[in-house]
């Protein structure tokens, strides 16, 4: 569960002023962590990101992270993330500076997740705990896109998985941090495409599309 504060911190950066989609760097970015919440004790094991800007790939990052707590069987069961293969890895104290400066400014990068509260948890938890600031980026949930433009005939929910599978991703999304997010790369410019036929062409028509679109969806 994440905190209102958290919540509204990722939601209200998507305030941008018209900037065309396609020439904004986007970085996509995927967490594998111990559990579901930063505050219940649950730490990050693994940061993949794949920064992109016009449909081409900028560069990529990736490193196991060190939860300095054991990784639950069904964790590794999950992932395939054992206490072997993240010991001695960084911690997020000392990853974090490396991670700021690939992800960049957010007034050149705009974040883009599946399901972004859960990982935008983890790291502006982490940020506080570690005495890092979490620059406030531009946001874009690709699980929220997905819901608006896509219909139920199409696809029966919009889990990573079932959106790889509509896109033909080149990647296969397999809680693997890294290829969770190039799949993440390829659904995200597939919705880009879609958005398209809405005439969504820049980051403050995308913003505006989804509150029509949510005020229209919930009349009570």
């Amino acid at each position: 569960m994440v905190d209102k504060s958290e919540s509204a911190t990722w939601q209200s950066t998507l305030q941008d002023f018209g900037r065309p989609l396609n020439e904004i760097t986007f970085l996509v970015i995927d967490l594998e962590t111990t559990g579901g919440a930063p505050h219940l004790g649950a730490g990050i094991t693994e940061i993949g990101a794949v920064k992109v800007r016009a449909g081409e790939v900028l560069g990529e990052f990736k490193t196991f992270i060190d939860p300095q707590h054991p990784v639950p069987a069904y964790i590794t069961e999950l992932t395939g993330i054992t206490d072997e293969m993240v010991f001695q890895s960084p911690t997020i104290s000392q990853i974090f500076p490396s991670l700021l400066e690939f992800i960049g400014s957010p007034e050149e990068t705009v974040l883009v997740a599946q399901n972004a509260p859960f990982d935008l948890s983890f790291l502006t938890f982490a940020a506080r705990a570690h005495g890092f600031e979490w620059p406030k980026y531009p946001v874009l949930d690709t699980a929220i896109i997905a819901r608006k433009v896509l219909s139920r005939d199409e696809v029966p929910n919009c889990k990573l998985g079932t959106l790889a599978e509509f896109f033909g991703t080149q990647t296969t999304p397999n809680h693997r941090a890294l290829d969770d997010a190039r799949a993440t790369v390829d659904v995200f410019h597939g919705l880009l495409e879609r958005l398209g036929s809405h005439d969504i062409y820049t980051l403050e028509e995308l913003n505006n599309f989804g509150k029509k679109a949510k005020k229209q969806k919930s009349p009570e």
